[in-house]
């Protein structure tokens, strides 16, 4: 079982991150799937995305949960029978399951030099910071994706912008946390971002 970490990080909260390395076959056999998440994975047209579907699978057994304790809202929100909150993201060959008692959301990205051509696209205010010649450069719009996107997935509302609505405060070098705001409407939430780097990934969690 490839658990390849696992992270606390407070007493309400688990991060558990899953590297895939096993066969789509070998995965399918390490989980029980409800008749709904079986048809859904053998309809997806990539193996990367079965793979990374059933791997997520795993990571609730990890948890102790199974694919029958996890639904879906009409917003397409995750959340499990017992009310605890969960967010879940995969990316090429690694996946991750937050749980938590408070709300939640989680993101993992490969470091890619592509981003640089959609960064206008989730990008406005952190731009006054980002130095587009550093040499981390790359690593920082990943790292700013992947919070304003576990924003999103947190807040789980239809209309909130990347740009217009998430604001992520600079990161200190060495450093593995940050604060990021959602203001949306009336709405002004304030969350504690912890974020890491493994293998070219990047993974964001945000905490309210």
């Amino acid at each position: 079982m490839p658990l390849y970490k696992t992270i606390t990080p407070n007493s309400e909260t688990i991060v558990k991150i899953w590297k895939i390395t096993e066969s789509f076959d070998d995965l399918m056999q390490m989980v029980n799937l409800k008749p709904k998440s079986l048809e859904r994975v053998l309809s997806m047209k990539s193996e990367l995305h079965q793979r990374g579907f059933l791997s997520v699978r795993c990571l609730l057994k990890a948890f102790g949960y199974e694919d029958v304790d996890l639904h879906y809202d009409e917003n397409g929100k995750p959340y499990l029978n017992d009310g605890k909150y969960i967010s879940i993201t995969h990316s090429f060959n690694f996946s991750a399951v937050i749980i938590s008692d408070t709300i939640i959301g989680i993101d993992i990205e490969k470091q890619r030099d592509k981003i640089t051509v959609i960064a206008h696209k989730f990008i406005d205010y952190e731009f006054n910071y980002l130095d587009k010649n550093a040499s981390d450069y790359i690593n920082k719009l990943t790292l700013i994706w992947c919070i304003k996107e576990s924003l999103y997935k947190l807040f789980a509302t239809p209309g909130l912008s990347f740009i217009q609505h998430c604001l992520v405060i600079p990161v200190s070098d060495n450093e593995q946390e940050t604060v990021a705001w959602i203001d949306y409407e009336e709405k002004k939430q304030r969350y504690n971002i912890q974020f890491l780097e493994f293998e070219g990934f990047t993974c964001a969690y945000a905490i309210a």
